[in-house]
């Protein structure tokens, strides 16, 4: 059975897109304690209830 190549072009790359946001939470945890990344996220997630 032959598979079919369909070329689609994506205006939203969703993998691209976490890797950067998991790259970019990453390098803002590093070096913080417990009680640091706590606050980092309260903050985080803060801004994005408001959009």
């Amino acid at each position: 059975m032959k598979t079919k190549e369909e070329n689609i072009k994506k205006d939203f790359d969703t993998v691209k897109t976490f890797r950067k946001i998991k790259d970019r939470i990453s390098k803002d945890l590093k070096g913080l304690n417990f009680s640091e990344i706590k606050e980092y996220l309260k903050r985080e997630s803060s801004k994005l209830q408001k959009e």
